[in-house]
C-alpha cells in the first residue's frame, strides 16, 4: 500500500516484483500471512454450501455472517444483535471478537459499520469470492476495512462515515451479475470493490455500465478489460507488464531462450497473460517451443513437462488462474526442479506453499505489489499492526481500489460524481 500524496490517491503499483516463492511463502508463513489452517476453507464443500444461495443472503453490513470459517461466538453474537438494531451490544461482541482474532476483516467491518448504528453514512461494497475462495475472500477485505477504519477514524467523508457492504459473489458468473444487479439496486450503494477474476469482472461489468456504478477491481489483470466502458475499473496494471517482466528475468538473469508455457484456455486472465507473455518472448529474441492447456480434458503434467523438456524447454512458465492452480502445482512436482519456473500472480497462494514444497524452490512470480518493496511505507505498518499480520498485493490493491472510492466521495458523493471525478482526474487502467 504505497503511501498517497494526492487527494485521489494513484491507482496502480507500477512495480512488477519478483518473489522467490520456496524462501519466501516460508518467511510470510512465519509472519502470519498465510494460514495453513483454513487452507480447506477455501474450496471443495464451502461452494457446494453456498452455490444456491438467494442472492439477499449473500449481501451483508453486518446483519448475517458472511465468513463462517474460524468465526468466534461473539462474532456470530454481534450479527444477531444488529440484525435485530443493537448496536451497542454488537459493538462490544465484535470488539471481544477481534481481540480474540484481530486478523478477521469482516468482524473489522462490520465493527466499523456498527459504530455507524443508524447514523447517515456513505455506502461502499466489496465483492469477493467468499464461497469459493474465502483466503482470497479476506486478502481483499483487509485492505478494504483498512481504508474504512482509517476514513472513519479521521472524520470519515466531510464529516460523514463510511459503510461498507460485503457481498459473496462465489467466484461465479452468473452469481457476479446477480450480485452486481442487487449493488446496482441499492441506491445508497456508490461505488464498488470488485472483483477478484477477470471472467467475472467482465461479466459483472456489463451490468455496472448499464446501472451507472463505479466498479474498481484490485486484481482483475487481463487485457481484455481495457475498454470496456466508463464505470468498470482496476488498480492492478494489465497482463502486459507481469509478461515483460518475466521475459526479461527470463533474458537478462536466466539467460534462457526457450520457454514452455502452461495456461487455461477457458480464463481470459491465464490467456492474457499467456499471449502478453508470448508476445514479449518472441520480441526479445526467445522461442516458445510449446503450450500446453490446463482445461485440456487429457492434460497430463508428467507427460506434458517430459514434452516440454524433448521439445528444448529450458524454462516452464505458468499462467493457471485459480480454479487451475491444483494442476499447475502438480506441474511444479512433477518438473522435480528440472527446469526454471516462472509464473503469474495467482500462484502466490498458500497452495503453493503447503502443495509445492521444495520443488517449488527458486520459482520466480511476477505480482503488482510486495511488502518488501517499500519497507518503509506507513501503510504497510499500519496494516501490520491493525491486524497483527502482513499484507499481500491483493490486500494492497483492494485498499488501493477502496481509498480511490473514498476520495472520490469526498469530491461529489454520488454516484455520477464518482464516475466524473474518477474519469476527469486519473488516469486509470481500465
Amino acid at each position: 500500500m504505497s503511501q498517497k500524496n494526492e487527494t485521489i490517491p494513484l491507482l496502480v503499483s507500477l512495480a512488477i516484483t519478483a518473489v522467490l516463492v520456496a524462501g519466501g511463502l516460508w518467511w510470510m508463513a512465519q509472519r502470519g500471512i498465510i494460514d495453513i489452517g483454513t487452507l480447506a476453507g477455501s474450496c471443495g464443500n464451502t461452494k457446494e454450501r453456498t452455490q444456491a444461495l438467494p442472492v439477499q443472503e449473500r449481501i451483508s453490513a453486518g446483519e448475517q455472517l458472511l465468513i463462517t470459517e474460524d468465526a468466534t461466538p461473539q462474532k456470530r453474537d454481534a450479527t444477531e444483535a444488529i440484525a435485530s438494531g443493537n448496536y451497542d451490544a454488537a459493538i462490544k461482541e465484535l470488539e471481544t471478537s477481534l481481540e480474540r482474532n484481530r486478523n478477521d476483516p469482516e468482524a473489522l467491518i462490520y465493527l466499523n459499520n456498527a459504530r455507524i448504528g443508524e447514523q447517515s453514512a456513505y455506502t461502499i461494497a466489496a465483492s469477493v469470492p467468499i464461497g469459493t475462495q474465502v483466503n482470497t475472500a479476506n486478502e481483499m477485505l483487509r485492505g478494504v476495512a483498512q481504508a474504512q477504519q482509517e476514513a472513519n477514524s479521521t472524520g470519515g467523508v466531510n464529516g460523514v462515515p463510511i459503510r461498507v457492504i460485503i457481498a459473496n459473489d462465489n467466484n461465479d458468473p452468473k452469481v457476479a451479475q446477480q450480485v452486481a444487479s442487487a449493488l446496482v439496486d441499492n441506491e445508497q450503494v456508490l461505488g464498488v470493490v470488485g472483483y477478484f477474476d477477470s471472467n467475472f469482472t467482465r461479466a459483472a461489468g456489463e451490468t455496472y455500465q448499464a446501472g451507472q456504478l463505479v466498479a474498481i477491481s484490485p486484481t482483475s489483470t487481463s487485457v481484455e478489460l481495457s475498454g470496456r466502458g466508463s464505470y468498470p475499473y482496476r488498480t492492478v496494471p494489465n497482463d502486459s507488464f507481469a509478461a515483460i517482466s518475466l521475459s526479461r528475468y527470463m533474458f537478462d538473469r536466466l539467460k534462457k531462450q526457450n520457454v514452455a508455457v502452461f495456461f487455461t484456455s477457458d480464463s481470459n486472465y491465464s490467456k492474457s497473460l499467456k499471449n502478453e507473455f508470448t508476445t514479449a518472448v518472441f520480441g526479445g529474441g526467445g522461442q516458445v517451443v510449446a503450450e500446453f492447456d490446463f482445461a485440456n480434458p487429457n492434460f497430463n503434467a508428467g507427460r506434458d513437462v517430459q514434452q516440454a523438456i524433448t521439445q528444448g524447454a529450458e524454462v516452464l512458465m505458468l499462467a493457471p488462474n485459480s480454479q487451475s492452480l491444483d494442476k499447475a502445482l502438480q506441474v511444479v512436482q512433477v518438473n522435480d526442479r528440472r527446469l526454471l519456473l516462472l509464473g503469474g500472480d495467482s500462484i502466490y497462494s498458500p497452495e503453493t506453499f503447503q502443495l509445492g514444497g521444495t520443488n517449488a524452490a527458486g520459482m520466480v512470480l511476477a505480482v503488482p505489489w510486495h511488502i518488501l518493496g517499500n519497507p518503509e511505507s506507513k501503510n504497510p505498518q499500519a496494516a501490520t499492526q491493525l491486524g497483527r499480520s502482513d499484507v499481500n498485493w491483493r490486500s494492497a490493491l483492494a485498499y488501493d481500489a477502496a481509498r480511490v472510492l473514498i476520495a472520490a466521495l469526498k469530491q461529489n458523493p454520488t454516484r455520477p460524481g464518482v464516475q466524473q471525478t474518477l474519469s476527469s482526474q486519473l488516469q486509470l487502467f481500465r
